[in-house]
């Protein structure tokens, strides 16, 4: 089997990077890390593991689709066949969306369609749901909007707080995350409308 060519957009820690990595995904050949912060710690984590690093940072930029085009600009080197937003704190517009479609997935830290946005443990916490979860998507022009991969539910305790809750989450989402990634550089993922169904 050939392996994707994988790029993973980051702007913090990078600990779903590293899941990801530690996942040594077979299929998988994890090209570029691109950050739109020059000191963003996931990058050191690429270093560390001798994968290629690229900062674009958005400050420089008078627009987003600017911002974007040099992104689109570096990728090209990389032949990315697949691009990951593992904490990627830049919302895409259509203008890049278009370029990738069906070949970005993100990782929002709630059961979408419920809490999109920002904030989403604290969202739920507020509302007073029983439970809550981690959703993996492909992104579309929309916010958290594009068709749902795969969801993983975490239970919310009555003495969780927003910390709590979200450590619960994270870990979720580094055991969910690398699975899509894999299933997504086997083929083995097939969308029809908003209904993505696994092989």
């Amino acid at each position: 089997m050939s392996k994707k060519n994988v790029a993973v957009f980051v702007s913090g820690s990078g600990t779903n990077l590293q899941a990801i990595i530690d996942a040594n995904i077979e299929a998988a050949n994890l090209s570029v890390v691109l950050s739109n912060k020059p000191d963003a710690y996931a990058l050191d984590r690429a270093l560390k593991h001798e994968i290629p690093v690229e900062v674009v940072d958005h400050k420089e930029f008078n627009s987003r689709e600017a911002f974007e085009a040099e992104i689109l600009e570096r990728l090209k080197k990389y032949n990315i066949e697949l691009v990951v937003l593992a904490g990627f704190m830049r919302i895409l517009t259509s203008f890049f969306v278009s370029h990738y479609k069906e070949r970005i997935i993100n990782l929002h830290p709630a059961l979408l369609p419920s809490f999109p946005g920002v904030q989403s443990a604290k969202q739920a916490l507020d509302y007073g749901v029983k439970f809550t979860g981690v959703t993996v998507h492909f992104v579309d022009d929309g916010v958290d909007t594009g068709p749902i991969i795969l969801q993983s539910v975490v239970p919310i305790d009555d003495t969780d707080t927003e910390d709590t809750l979200l450590k619960k989450i994270h870990d979720e989402e580094h055991r969910i995350f690398p699975r899509v990634v894999k299933l997504f550089c086997e083929d083995r993922l097939t969308i029809s409308g908003r209904i993505v169904s696994t092989k």
